[in-house]
């Protein structure tokens, strides 16, 4: 059931869509604002556009979602592929004029290879937890060329348990979601968000050299991720 992209359509074909809720394995539901993801890059915050910036060559836009940001670097002459699960999304991307787009998980798609990998708004999440992230990180080497990049944001989240106890089973960033739309719910599914302390550890680990570009005062990173020359 493809309930996230339900809510895209109705915010896509009618421009309104009513209250997406992100339920969570740590608090309360969260709306979730539909129309976030049709932003314009006047309406994107800093660490999004300072990572389209940061762009080079044939970029794979992961998670593409509404095509936002795969819109702007195919307007700025990018070579841009946008992958997304939701087959309302690739729908979507399509309509809106994305040249290249792709219905398919990260973690399966091979085959052809990039300059960019580029995941915005927590997107690396979608590994799931940290160990699906190392898993993500020795895929990804088959990605892209020689010198590649990964770009993504992430957060620390520990500022969530100021108040509650760590979980003592996991690490804290490995968390749970489950989508809610016109009282219909999507399977829970897990998401990782990674402290930058934690992920220069992971870099140095399986080979790879981390450099945080951006930091927005509020937990949240921006981090470019390149395979070590000794390891390529």
């Amino acid at each position: 059931m493809d309930v996230f992209g339900n809510a895209l359509q109705d915010q896509f074909t009618q421009h309104t869509a009513e209250t997406l809720w992100l339920h969570n394995s740590y608090d309360e539901p969260e709306e979730m604002p539909v129309d976030l993801f049709f932003r314009t890059a006047e309406e994107m915050p800093d660490i999004e556009l300072e990572a389209m910036d940061l762009c080079e060559g044939r970029v794979l836009d992961v998670g593409g979602g509404a095509g936002s940001h795969a819109l702007i670097l195919q307007e700025r002459g990018f070579d841009v592929i946008a992958l997304d699960i939701s087959p309302a999304a690739v729908h979507i991307m399509k309509s809106r004029g994305i040249e290249n787009v792709v219905e398919g998980d990260i973690f399966s798609y091979q085959g052809e290879k990039f300059d960019t990998l580029l995941f915005l708004m927590n997107g690396i999440g979608v590994t799931g937890t940290i160990e699906g992230f190392k898993t993500f990180l020795h895929h990804a080497k088959n990605l892209l060329h020689e010198d590649g990049q990964l770009l993504f944001d992430s957060s620390d989240i520990s500022y969530l348990y100021d108040d509650m106890e760590m979980p003592a089973d996991k690490y804290y960033g490995e968390v749970s979601y489950q989508y809610e739309y016109k009282g219909e719910k999507g399977e829970w599914f897990n998401w990782v968000y990674i402290d930058p302390q934690l992920l220069k550890k992971i870099a140095k680990e399986l080979g790879w050299e981390c450099h945080l570009l951006f930091d927005d005062g509020n937990d949240q990173y921006l981090a470019e991720m390149r395979v070590s020359p000794a390891t390529s």
